[in-house]
């Protein structure tokens, strides 16, 4: 009989195809969700896992439905919502890997602020898997681009994620749409009431799964957080890695693209680096890390999965370029470094919406992470001339120096007046440091920046069930805008909340009031709002009617007013009626905001914010 401890993934008897996947990727022997889970799946029945991220869950539910699916079938067949737009990149990209040798599979993933014209090219290509955002998925079920007809398999992945973020009525309404005859794998860390009612009301007497977690802390590694606040990533890189003294690197991200843009910028900088990610072959991947073992690369980036198994001595030093989703990934990367008895170092780097993250991973490590600040101009200066004067004391070892010194008279310009030996010296110092200068000018003085929650605060925030609440935007500093959808298209503030949170990757905390009138609506934004993000939002849908976004003006001194053609003095709504109690505009409160979604971020004193590229990289 095989036990738990020496079982395969051949065991579970998933197909070839899958099991030459999970031996590309270097998986060796399945996790306790995987062992669990994977035959309840195989045999049809519904699963309900309450584990943490980073226990195995996406092979845990994947493998499974991939062994299941009719690659023949060109029709969605397996339907994965996640909370975020990251989580279902990285869930898209796992799930790719694992069918790279079914090649008629085809995986796509759906979220906000992703082009809906490149979307629908992808749905019309009949992907077998999707995976996506709960507003988004809906968006599409409602405008009839996406077919669910065929659908055997259903999984929602962080359910608790999702209530807390707000978006529990939309994933309801998603089950309520697709065929009663699928498969459904629930999984939470934890089971508030509102996720046990989708498991009585949509699951089919679903198998419960519970793993506990196996985190342990190491105190061998001395580990540092940095806020990004907005901050371009891969400048702060390249200051951290000017300022550690280390070995070899490894520097963590969450997408095979971002491998590659930032070994480019690495690259760029005059560093020896190299992406490793999962669309490698097998030859390639241990070439490069031979290549890392004989020293003749110093730093790797790689996803979590791709990094699987790699074990290396010489790394000294970890970088969590995005922070990981969950504390056993992030102990997994950290333990790449301080091996064989060395010690290591390992930097975290956080956005302002990745807070409750870092307290996940603090508070299962029972530690507290120090914040670091970013390496200033003259740090930086310091550790360059620290390696230029490293250099140096090795050629006056190794070189022979004498018919250099023969030349010093003949580059000295002739002139009226002889030129010093230290003149000339400086000049061929600063001629030898090229581009890379050995002094940098001061940095910019910047007014402090802005807490947006204290250190001890957030500790009191351990109940990852209470209802959401969001810190507001200090009032003032705000536009009005009004938007072409109201009551009378069955939007509510949510609605909106979702869509500009989402589309635009804004913080909703940066969304102030928003009011609902028959016909449209007003909502309040920063000013100075960037000018390709106010056409975008133009362009935007809200039950399928474009928002034709317009600047009304200032919120804080100008009533809103309709347009001149239509426009009333007493700035009543459209149409020149006057409302009675009924047909007030809806205010929104400080409740109904929704969960932080998107990315606006301060730098420095809370300037204008601005907007982030799709890719989740800078």
């Amino acid at each position: 009989m095989t036990t738990e401890t020496d079982m395969t993934f051949a065991d579970l008897g998933l197909s070839a195809p899958i099991l030459t996947a999970l031996n590309d990727l270097g998986y060796e022997k399945p996790s306790p969700i995987q062992q669990q889970c994977i035959p309840f799946l195989l045999n049809g029945n519904d699963v309900l896992g309450m584990a943490q991220t980073g226990s195995g869950k996406t092979a845990a539910f994947s493998l499974p439905l991939l062994h299941n699916l009719d690659e023949s079938l060109k029709a969605p067949q397996i339907l994965v919502l996640a909370p975020t737009r990251e989580l279902a990149v990285q869930v898209a990209e796992a799930i790719e890997d694992f069918s790279k040798h079914l090649p008629k599979v085809n995986v796509v993933a759906l979220y906000g602020g992703q082009r809906y014209d490149v979307q629908l090219r992808a749905l019309r290509q009949g992907p077998q898997v999707v995976v996506g955002t709960p507003g988004r998925l809906l968006d599409h079920l409602n405008r009839g681009t996406l077919d669910l007809s065929k659908l055997k398999g259903l999984v929602l992945d962080e359910a608790d994620e999702m209530l807390r973020m707000g978006f529990i009525e939309d994933v309801e309404n998603i089950l309520s749409k697709i065929p009663a005859e699928h498969q459904t794998a629930l999984f939470s860390a934890t089971m508030p009431e509102a996720i046990r009612r989708i498991t009585r009301r949509f699951m089919n007497d679903p198998k419960e799964v519970r793993i506990q977690s196996s985190v342990t802390t190491r105190p061998d590694i001395s580990q540092s957080y940095w806020m990004t606040f907005g901050a371009r990533k891969n400048e702060a890189l390249i200051r951290f890695l000017e300022a550690e003294d280390f070995d070899a690197a490894i520097i963590f991200v969450r997408t095979k693209n971002a491998t590659l843009e930032v070994a480019e910028a690495l690259e760029r900088n005059g560093y020896n680096s190299a992406a490793l990610n999962g669309d490698m072959n097998q030859s390639l991947r241990e070439q490069t890390l031979e290549r890392l073992k004989n020293g003749r690369l110093d730093i790797l980036i790689a996803t979590d999965v791709a990094a699987r198994g790699l074990d290396v001595d010489r790394i000294s030093l970890v970088v969590n370029y995005d922070i990981p989703m969950d504390s056993e990934s992030y102990v997994h990367r950290i333990g790449r470094t301080g091996r064989a008895g060395r010690a290591g170092r390992a930097i975290l780097f956080v956005d302002n919406r990745e807070r409750r993250l870092l307290r996940n991973i603090e508070r299962t490590m029972k530690m507290t992470i120090p914040e670091v600040e970013l390496p200033n101009a003259e740090l930086i200066s310091q550790r360059r001339q620290e390696k230029f004067a490293q250099q140096i004391a090795q050629q006056l070892e190794t070189s022979n120096l004498d018919q250099y010194r023969a030349l010093l008279p003949k580059l000295a310009p002739q002139g009226e007046e002889a030129l010093d030996m230290e003149t000339l010296a400086a000049v061929l110092l600063k001629m030898a440091q090229g581009e890379r200068a050995l002094i940098l000018p001061p940095d910019p003085v910047r007014r402090p920046r802005r807490e947006f929650n204290d250190r001890d605060d957030r500790r009191r925030d351990n109940d990852r069930e209470r209802s959401p609440r969001r810190e507001r935007r200090d009032a003032g500093e705000m536009d009005l805008y009004r938007i072409e959808v109201g009551r009378d298209d069955g939007v509510e503030v949510r609605h909106i909340v979702g869509a500009i949170a989402n589309e635009g990757d804004i913080s909703s905390r940066y969304i102030g009031n928003i009011k609902l009138y028959g016909s449209h609506s007003t909502i309040e934004l920063p000013k100075g709002m960037p000018t390709d993000l106010l056409s975008h939002f133009t362009r935007t849908r809200i039950m399928n009617k474009p928002l034709n976004m317009q600047l009304v003006g200032d919120a804080q001194s100008q009533p809103f007013r309709e347009r001149r053609n239509n426009s009333r003095r007493d700035g009543q709504p459209q149409g020149g009626r006057r409302f009675n109690n009924g047909d007030q505009p809806q205010r929104r409160g400080n409740n109904d905001r929704g969960g932080e979604r998107g990315n606006f971020r301060s730098r420095s004193n809370e300037g204008t914010p601005r907007r982030r590229s799709s890719s989740h990289n800078q």
